[in-house]
């Protein structure tokens, strides 16, 4: 894909894993299989595994989490989604998101995992917003065993179970991995390894995924979630997924370092994952589910009025514009708090500013960045025109990409002393 580094994906490819970061954005709430082994908790904290969040975020509430999250760790390659529900179940949510973060981040690597059920008829839209990557969980290719594993699946409205809701899952999972292949995406297998259930089975699924053409295959132990259908069931040992991995890698390429991540990870693959950062993302869940959609002004970061060319933290005033007309007039001119206030400051401008629905400056750090995304202003940093951001505002089109700059960060956080970086 033009100017998308697919081999920087750290899921697929195990050498740039400790140099690369992912990020998942937890948009999708809903599923339509209930695996007996799953019990997706949106609001744990603590614990570590598919399904899991500190919160669930509407589209624009992850894009302004994501913009935030890639000021301080500008190694994010990947932006996944994976739950906590299924993507394709939710797919509204999960095309808004990967629009908006396409239009943010052109050349970012964009990632779903799914169980495949809804795949086949999103794999057009899929391939027209440059997703690279896909994942789809395969647990059995015999609906025998494949009962054993689903409780039920909804493919419409009306759920199906046992050999029948198995059967319809691994035909739908085909057929859109099928399309997957034909579309260029690259495509992982997924194979949760449960005992005493397909342990034995795993071989079938590798063999059968490989003739439609998988790229690579992860074979990764069930972790028995409380208060599923499989809480008492043992986990698998590290010595049985180690045999199964050799067996199956026989076939495919295994992914042998995945960290069974929530759905709300962010970081480097196996690093610790920081409480912290879960106490950010239930943080932008508090803000508006679309930030300024009703607001009517756009402010400028400028010296003369004709670009946009100042930090946001060396601006003593801001123009603000609105839409007439006869084209974009200034509204007012405000000022900007006093400096020295630290965090205060960007607090206070947040609230003089309640009524824009952006702010156009050439730089911000990741601090005040974070405040104003969290009370609802989006930040657009960009060089140019002011004129030709004002356009993109306010016909909701994406700032020209000759025009946008991105604040790298410096790797600390802004003192609110408002001399911009040094």
């Amino acid at each position: 894909m033009e100017n998308i580094e697919i081999k920087n994906h750290p899921c697929f490819n195990a050498e740039v894993r400790k140099k690369y970061a992912r990020i998942h954005l937890p948009v999708a709430p809903l599923c339509n299989v209930q695996c007996r082994f799953c019990n997706r908790r949106y609001d744990c904290a603590n614990e570590t595994r598919p399904g899991v969040t500190s919160a669930v975020l509407s589209p624009h509430q992850a894009i302004a989490y994501l913009k935030y999250a890639h000021a301080k760790n500008p190694d994010i390659t990947v932006v996944g989604i994976a739950g906590p529900g299924d993507p394709m179940a939710d797919a509204e949510n999960t095309f808004e998101t990967l629009k908006l973060v396409r239009r943010e981040f052109p050349n970012i690597l964009l990632c779903v995992a799914t169980n495949g059920l809804a795949l086949a008829q999103n794999v057009e839209r899929l391939a027209e917003l440059r997703v690279s990557h896909v994942t789809v969980t395969v647990n059995a290719v015999d609906p025998e065993i494949g009962a054993k594993v689903y409780a039920w699946i909804r493919p419409e409205k009306k759920p199906l179970r046992g050999v029948e809701g198995a059967s319809m899952i691994w035909e739908r999972q085909k057929e859109g991995m099928k399309k997957l292949v034909a579309a260029g995406i690259t495509l992982k297998v997924n194979c949760i390894v449960m005992p005493e259930i397909n342990d034995g089975h795993v071989l079938d699924v590798a063999k059968a995924v490989k003739e439609i053409g998988a790229h690579i295959m992860n074979c990764t132990p069930m972790i028995p979630a409380k208060d599923s259908e499989f809480e008492s069931r043992e986990q698998p040992s590290a010595k049985l997924i180690h045999d199964i991995r050799a067996a199956a890698g026989e076939i495919l390429p295994q992914m042998a370092h995945c960290a069974q991540c929530r759905a709300d990870a962010c970081g480097l693959i196996g690093a610790p994952e920081r409480l912290e950062d879960r106490l950010t993302i239930a943080d932008f869940a508090k803000m508006p589910l679309r930030p300024g959609e009703n607001r009517l002004y756009v402010a400028v970061g400028t010296r003369e009025g004709i670009l946009v060319n100042q930090h946001l933290g060396e601006a003593e005033k801001l123009l603000i514009f609105k839409r007439g007309e006869n084209g974009f007039e200034i509204e007012s001119v405000r000022n900007t708090p006093p400096t020295g206030t630290g965090v205060k400051r960007w607090l206070d401008l947040a609230d003089i500013l309640s009524d824009c629905r952006t702010v156009l400056v050439s730089g911000i750090g990741p601090s005040p960045r974070k405040i104003l995304l969290e009370k609802g202003l989006e930040v657009t940093e960009m060089e140019g025109l002011v004129e030709e951001g004002l356009k993109a505002v306010f016909d909701g089109r994406e700032i020209p990409a000759v025009l946008r700059r991105r604040f790298m960060g410096c790797g600390a956080a802004c003192s609110g002393s408002g001399q911009g970086c040094q």
